[in-house]
């Protein structure tokens, strides 16, 4: 389930839909397996009994893992360019 969950973000749409894509229908069928155990949990702990999970399979989707440290940087880096002024700050190298 965790692998699953880790191929692409959640969409959530309002307060009680949650869109999620998936690359394949193999996955999209492990996904709805697991599915009731995890609006269980997100209902009770979220205390929102009205939330649902839509599955969509979009084989377009690929796979966003990094592989190197150079990558990973680049990928923290999007998310929060500030990770830049934390680098030069602390004199970090990625080649040492």
């Amino acid at each position: 389930m965790e692998s699953i969950l880790l191929i692409n973000d959640p969409v959530l749409n309002g307060t009680t839909e949650i869109t999620f894509e998936l690359p394949n229908e193999g996955s999209k069928l492990e996904f709805e397996s697991e599915k009731i155990g995890l609006l269980g949990y997100l209902r009770s702990h979220l205390h929102n009994h009205d939330i649902s999970i839509e599955v969509i399979v979009n084989e377009s989707i690929t796979s966003s893992r990094s592989f190197n440290d150079q990558d990973r940087y680049n990928r923290l880096h999007e998310i929060n360019p500030n990770i830049e002024l934390l680098r030069t700050t602390f004199g970090l190298d990625l080649n040492a």
